[in-house]
């Protein structure tokens, strides 16, 4: 278990390192500071950790065989009479843990610290822009603006127009302004220009009452990887209640749910490549890079199914646990038929 984790952190420190320079390089130009375009970086590098952690589970697996086998220790643990499943098994353990800490805690951190530096990019956007529409006793009240981000507890809507109508839909006011603050209390702007009905004009300070809270508009418009895994369960539930569209949700739930799983069926894939008798001249360099070219297609694999439970064409959880069971099935076989000749 110590080789696994030590073989699995060199290749997350390898991978980590190469993707944190990529992105300090591309980010330096837009910050004023290198030390702001080093932490966007590391908030961007981990929004990438799920995507490349089972491809170091599985290089992890690969690299600790290799040792193993090219120390002599695999063949004496294999003379000692222990099956390769008994011999896999600190590896699946490993794995397993590797995936319920990334589920529970890189995850809500991930999300913790991107949630302070919200833009237009981490939101479902229509036409490029960003609306909102609340809809009470008094009325609706419908708001475009083409940027925001956040500041503390507030949220800053950037060349925004706000529009109100009576529950007749009947237009009474328009707002617009350079800059829109969204806190509890409600909407308001510095220096408004309103037009009226009548056809009046006003230029000043405005604010306007409203149900939206900042904490509500980001819960209505993130993407589904916004959403930490603890609070994505009672999210769904508050948006299957005012009948928000939630597969997409659905589908990252059962994704951190099952990420464990997909773990093991990564390391037990690593396992299947690394199976030889071969005490010397041990072919690591095409075994690696058969393995390489397996993970791109399982990623594929992976990809595809997840497409078919976020359009609604299979179930989210079969979506989500169909692939690894598929893999650690493919694994299993390939391990027993090489175990018996």
């Amino acid at each position: 278990m110590r080789r696994f984790f030590s073989g699995v952190g060199l290749v997350m420190l390898v991978v980590c390192g190469i993707i944190l320079a990529v992105t300090f390089v591309e980010r330096l130009p837009s910050n004023p500071t290198a030390f702001d375009a080093l932490y966007e970086s590391w908030v961007r590098l981990l929004e990438y950790v799920p995507l490349f952690l089972p491809l170091a589970v599985f290089m992890g697996t690969l690299l600790t065989s290799y040792n193993l086998t090219k120390s002599s220790e695999s063949i004496i643990v294999s003379s000692a009479g222990l099956s390769p499943y008994q011999s896999s098994r600190p590896f699946l353990i490993c794995a397993f843990l590797i995936g319920v800490f990334a589920t529970t805690v890189i995850n809500p951190y991930s999300v913790k610290i991107s949630s302070d530096n919200i833009t237009p990019d981490h939101l479902q956007l229509i036409d490029n822009t960003i609306w909102l529409r609340e809809e009470s006793d008094n009325g609706y009240i419908t708001m475009n603006a083409r940027g925001m981000h956040k500041s503390g507890d507030i949220l800053i809507f950037e060349n925004a127009t706000v529009y109100t109508q009576l529950p007749n839909f009947k237009l009474t006011t328009r707002v617009h302004a350079d800059t829109i603050t969204l806190s509890d209390s409600g909407l308001s702007a510095h220096k408004a220009t309103t037009w009226y009905a009548d056809g009046t004009t006003q230029t000043g300070p405005w604010e306007a009452q409203t149900l939206l809270t900042p904490q509500t508009v980001l819960d209505r418009y993130l993407q589904p990887d916004q959403i930490s895994f603890w609070e994505l369960p009672n999210f769904i539930h508050r948006m299957e209640s005012i009948g928000a569209p939630v597969r997409g949700h659905r589908v990252q739930l059962w994704t951190l749910l099952f990420l464990p799983l997909t773990m093991i069926a990564m390391a037990t894939l690593g396992v299947a490549f690394s199976q030889t008798k071969q005490r010397r001249n041990y072919s690591f360099g095409i075994k690696f890079s058969l393995g390489i070219i397996t993970c791109f297609a399982v990623y594929f694999l992976v990809n595809m199914f997840n497409a078919l439970g976020a359009t609604g064409t299979l179930p989210p959880m079969l979506s989500i646990i169909a692939p690894p069971l598929i893999i650690i099935a493919g694994a299993g076989i390939f391990i027993t038929s090489f175990d018996t000749i």
